[in-house]
Parts: structure tokens; sequence; C-alpha cells
């Protein structure tokens, strides 16, 4: 094979639609654009949501809710993952947590969840439990220190 020879795959190709080029290429004269109207001008295209000056719907839409920004932001965690990620006796708090990979970032604080089994014996610190995390926790023999 020489230089000369390349040829890109077939179909990858495509030739570029010369618009306005004259009425022979099916493109002339109103260029695919139809007659007169705002969306035959230059620079003619209506943002997304624009209704005609009618009140737009996310407008006519009641707010609802709101959003603290006091409210503490928990990295939640669930037994089953504590189950799989720690071996046994291992004391589990934020930055093993992290150093793991169970958890991306503390935020501000761990809580655990109670979904999964655990049969680990675990010393487990965090800010919060859920009752069925700290009961399961205590049933394997386990600690859950509250932080």
């Amino acid at each position: 094979m020489k230089l000369h020879e390349l040829q890109p795959a077939a179909g990858s190709v495509k030739d570029v639609k010369r618009i306005g080029r004259g009425h022979g290429s099916g493109q002339g004269k109103t260029a695919g654009k139809g007659h007169k109207g705002q969306k035959a001008r230059s620079g003619g295209s209506i943002r997304p949501g624009f209704e005609g000056g009618q009140m737009p719907l996310q407008r006519r839409m009641p707010k609802r809710g709101f959003n603290n920004i006091f409210a503490d932001e928990f990295a939640t965690v669930n037994v089953s993952e504590l189950e799989k990620r720690f071996e046994d006796g291992a004391v589990v708090d934020a930055a093993a947590l992290i150093a793991c990979g169970a958890i991306k970032d503390a935020k501000d604080g761990v809580k655990i969840l109670g979904n999964g089994e655990l049969t680990k014996k675990l010393t487990v610190k965090a800010v919060k439990f859920t009752a069925s995390a700290q009961e399961k926790i205590e049933k394997a023999g386990g600690k859950a220190e509250v932080m």
C-alpha cells in the first residue's frame, strides 16, 4: 500500500451541503429555509422554552420547597460495605473509609446505615448511626462509637 492509495472508510466522509448556490442544486433561492419569517432570517433562532411572548411554562408553575444552606450533609455507608471492605477487629473511621474507597469525602461526618449483614467484629466511629446499623454492629460483637 502506498500513500496515494489511502482512502477513508466507506461512509465515513460526507460532502458538505452547499446551500444557496443556484436552483439546480436543489438548495437554491430560499436555501431550504422556506419563505420569510423569523426562522428564515440571519441569527433567527428562538431559545428553548420561548413561547412567543406567552408566559413560559417554567414561570407558570409554582415554586416549591427550599434548599437549606445550613443543613449538615453526611457521607453515608451501609453495613454491607463495612462487611466487604474491612477485616475482623478493624477500627473504622472517616479516614479509613476514604482510604478503602467506600466514600470520597467525609463532608460533615459519616452516617452508618443498616442495609446488609455484618459478621465481623468492628469498632465503628461515626457521627450518626441508624438504629438498625447500631444493632447489627453490636450484635456482631463490635462497638458503635458516636463521635
